[in-house]
């Protein structure tokens, strides 16, 4: 039998392959164009039918099993986003909304940062953001790439995003939580783009390492089991972090790692969004998550640290 080009030589789904298939689908429909109107209808009739006859046989599916293995399908990627198309999803929106919050709250976290769903309604997902780091542009672009994209995601349908600043926020000098999205995309800047980066996986803990990804070089470490990604750039004496490495601060518990800059020795928090630890200034930290069940960087497009 020959190999479909989603699968792996050792029988598992090409999770890259699929993830691509809208694209491929509206390549070929576009091409289908240059045959006149009555070409590209029939094409997209087509299409249509096809995905009706894989929808009702996706309902069947969700009818002849247990409720545990409906959660479990649910909870794949790819499953996920055929029984959204459909709509089939087992969950109610604000169920997916509340989940999607909770697979970035750890990298919120990392930033001194957390994010709580006030509702969704009309589709409308109102959240309120607390904490994130001081003046800085970059730290808007991270957050809202990571919370905008998963909630997206999770929730297609949405038609919007409010974010609510945290009432222990609003006379303190922090990024105001109610400006982050909008900061981010003022004056047309592109808010950035998620990258495959796959290879941050093979750093070990305590590692630290410089990678090229999206015309950037950016700098990686391992905290524990943790992956902490930032621009390869010193604020204190404006030169590369290569040859840096991570020390842990004396007297301070286990799980403490700071990055010193090879030039300057300066300092900086490797676990909390690169703040320096010895002076002003942090690092400009970009967002390392999961998606799609890939490893994946933001690299923010337009934003300077």
């Amino acid at each position: 039998m020959d190999d479909r080009p989603g699968d792996r030589d050792d029988g598992a789904v090409d999770e890259s392959y699929w993830r691509t298939a809208g694209e491929r689908i509206e390549t070929l429909l576009d091409a289908s164009s240059a045959g006149g109107a009555v070409a590209r209808e029939r094409a997209e009739q087509l299409v249509r039918e096809v995905a009706d006859l894989y929808g009702a046989a996706l309902a069947r599916v969700l009818q002849l099993v247990d409720a545990h293995t409906v959660d479990r399908l649910a909870g794949d990627d790819l499953v996920a986003s055929l029984l959204l198309v459909h709509g089939m999803h087992p969950h109610d929106v604000h169920r997916r909304v509340q989940t999607a919050l909770d697979s970035v709250r750890p990298y919120l976290g990392s930033h001194g940062g957390d994010v709580t769903l006030l509702g969704v309604a009309e589709g409308v997902v109102r959240l309120e953001l607390s904490g994130s780091c001081r003046t800085c542009p970059s730290s808007s672009v991270t957050l809202e790439l990571a919370v905008e994209d998963a909630v997206r995601a999770a929730a297609p349908e949405i038609e919007s995003i409010e974010v609510a600043a945290a009432q222990q926020e609003s006379s303190s000098g922090l990024i105001a939580a109610d400006s982050l999205f909008s900061r981010v995309h003022a004056d047309g800047h592109a808010s950035g783009s998620w990258v495959a980066a796959p290879e941050l996986a093979q750093l070990q803990p305590g590692e630290v390492g410089g990678f090229a990804l999206a015309g950037m070089t950016i700098l990686a470490c391992r905290v524990g089991e943790d992956l902490f990604a930032y621009r390869d750039h010193c604020p204190s004496c404006d030169k590369s972090l290569a040859g840096a490495a991570l020390h842990r601060r004396v007297g301070y518990p286990v799980g403490d790692a700071v990055l010193r800059c090879p030039s300057c020795r300066a300092h900086f928090d490797a676990v909390h969004a690169g703040a320096r630890v010895d002076g002003d200034g942090h690092l400009e930290p970009l967002p390392v998550l999961v998606r799609a069940g890939e490893l994946s960087v933001a690299v923010p497009v337009g934003v300077g640290g």
